[in-house]
């Protein structure tokens, strides 16, 4: 008998361990209705508040789609991007190692000589690695 509790015990899942990293940080965007962005220990919880933001912004929960992840969060920049034709999106890049590095990665992708295709380009947000948006 005490064999097969040592089996059972042994089968049964285990809590996974907290993660002693860095915290990450997650961005969501539902195209034409909202995005979300979010700072967490893991993917999954992450991905899961910033969803929930982008919800709270109007859109639905399967609009809202994963599109960043870094870990550790670094410096993150959100630009806004138009082409010739009028559809646009927001481009993130996160993880960067310091802000001035942030802003020269949003000036090279708002470089029109590079990019002539594109009509409208902005920095809108640029976030410490704690999440917190400086602009």
């Amino acid at each position: 008998m005490r064999t097969l509790i040592a089996l059972v015990c042994l089968c049964l899942p285990t809590a996974a361990p907290a993660q002693d990293g860095p915290a990450g940080i997650a961005f969501v965007q539902a195209p034409e209705q909202s995005s979300g962005m979010a700072i967490g220990p893991t993917p999954a919880l992450a991905f899961e508040a910033a969803i929930a933001e982008c919800v709270a912004g109007g859109a639905l929960a399967a609009d809202c789609l994963p599109t960043n992840w870094c870990q550790p969060a670094g410096w993150s920049v959100d630009v806004f991007v138009q082409h010739v034709e009028g559809i646009h999106w927001h481009e993130v890049v996160c993880g960067l190692p310091e802000e001035a590095v942030a802003l020269s990665v949003a000036a090279a992708l708002c470089n029109r000589d590079d990019r002539p295709w594109v009509a409208l380009c902005d920095l809108t947000q640029v976030y410490d690695p704690q999440g917190v948006p400086q602009l």
